[in-house]
């Protein structure tokens, strides 16, 4: 079954915000093979509770008033409608102190993937001097202290990068966090 498409999450399976899954589906009552892991907003307890389709077509946030990813997370000149747009319909991330989506061109950045310096060198390694860059003037960390941080990352333990990309332009953002 092909999964519903996120411009602002184009690959939530990589990112690991959906998972291969028989359980079912609390809004729709399906099992359609896949199921939603990241955070959840909502009065009741939906993690790990809901199909991408069910996010997709807003049918979480509508019937059960599911958000994705906190309205508090985008600066200010990011329109209301894509705000509405990925806390409502889009799957978030996991991250260790609450999301924190960059914004770029007058929109929202797209979310690629947590990842520690062993993803970056596997399958992004033409941004890790960029990373190292962002950690310098974005973080003003410097010197051994900005290669020590950048050699630390790690997806599962923390330090963590998340990478975003933006889909309008092109230029690649980063956003460190640490449990």
């Amino acid at each position: 079954m092909t999964l519903p498409a996120f411009r602002y999450h184009p690959d939530p399976i990589a990112s690991g915000s959906i998972v291969a899954s028989e359980a079912e589906c609390r809004r729709c009552g399906q099992r359609r093979g896949f199921i939603y892991t990241g955070p959840v907003y909502a009065d009741a307890e939906l993690g790990d509770a809901l199909c991408p389709w069910c996010i997709a077509d807003g049918s979480a946030h509508r019937e059960l008033g599911a958000t994705f990813v906190d309205s508090e997370a985008f600066p200010g000149d990011v329109p209301a409608a894509v705000v509405a747009e990925i806390s409502e319909r889009t799957p978030g991330y996991s991250s260790w102190q609450g999301e924190d989506w960059p914004a770029c061109c007058n929109d929202a950045t797209a979310f690629l993937a947590p990842a520690g310096i062993v993803e970056i060198r596997k399958g992004f390694g033409e941004l890790e001097g960029a990373l190292l860059s962002h950690i310098i003037y974005n973080m003003s960390i410097s010197g051994g202290a900005a290669t020590r941080l950048l050699e630390s990352l790690n997806r599962d333990a923390g330090p963590t990068a998340y990478l975003f990309k933006c889909p309008d332009c092109g230029e690649y953002q980063f956003r460190i966090d640490a449990p």
